[in-house]
């Protein structure tokens, strides 16, 4: 089997690198296509629900809900992602028509994989296991579908109030924030620092935070080496009351 059967999986699956359950779904379809199983077909199936859920937990209206229900099909977490996605609201009926065979698709890999995963229902022990060409064919389907979700949801506006995507996603809007608020910090003895975000309206943004807060938050080689410094500079303070104590 050969990785040049599911780029667009691995490239999602880099994407959403701290997604802890999409990247033990994506080992799981790892292993299973080296070990040419027919367990290929299940992890396959998995992850593009597991996608789906990702790109609907990301976009989706808490007021205007579109997430299915847990126990929904395949073929439901599909239709809703690209919904919100809105990938269906083209200028050409004839492309719209070609999106909506994803959900195609999909359902045809739900069959597949309940009529022949080995993980889905047990199976007759003495059936034959799946050829090549029916676990690349499922695959590839899984793979069409993530990558077009995935390129999608790349571009599509994310709310950063409630995204998991780490900072780099909203590069644009980084820029603006960076080119047009100040910063200054007032600091007074045994409180918290308090960061004072200056807006170009002349308005502030006051935010209160530990130094070791900030720290561990941004960067936690640097959280490590304060933490090493605080802990000499006490152990010098503890040293040295203890030699005036003792004159």
């Amino acid at each position: 089997m050969s990785v040049d059967w599911y780029p667009g999986i691995r490239e999602a699956c880099a994407h959403w690198r701290d997604a802890p359950m999409l990247q033990h779904t994506f080992e799981a379809l790892q292993t299973s296509i080296e070990s040419e199983s027919d367990a290929s077909i299940d992890a396959a199936k998995g992850l593009v629900e597991c996608v789906c859920r990702v790109v609907i937990d990301q976009l989706d209206d808490p007021t205007s809900p579109l997430k299915p229900r847990d126990e929904a099909s395949i073929t439901e977490w599909v239709s809703a992602a690209i919904r919100m996605l809105r990938r269906e609201d083209a200028r050409d009926r004839k492309f719209a028509d070609l999106i909506k065979h994803h959900n195609g698709l999909a359902e045809s890999l739900r069959v597949l994989r309940n009529d022949a995963g080995p993980l889905s229902h047990g199976k007759d022990g003495f059936i034959q296991a799946l050829s090549v060409y029916h676990r690349r064919a499922a695959i590839l389907a899984a793979d069409a579908i993530v990558t077009f979700l995935h390129k999608a949801y790349l571009d599509a506006q994310v709310d950063p109030i409630n995204s998991r995507e780490p900072w780099e996603r909203f590069a644009a809007d980084n820029a603006l924030i960076d080119a047009q608020v100040g910063l200054a910090v007032d600091a007074e003895d045994g409180d918290a620092p308090t960061l004072r975000f200056l807006l170009p309206s002349g308005d502030e943004l006051p935010v209160t935070i530990e130094v070791s807060r900030l720290l561990y938050q941004l960067d936690r080689d640097a959280y490590v080496e304060a933490l090493n410094a605080a802990r000499g500079a006490t152990a010098g303070m503890l040293e040295k009351d203890k030699f005036q104590g003792g004159e």
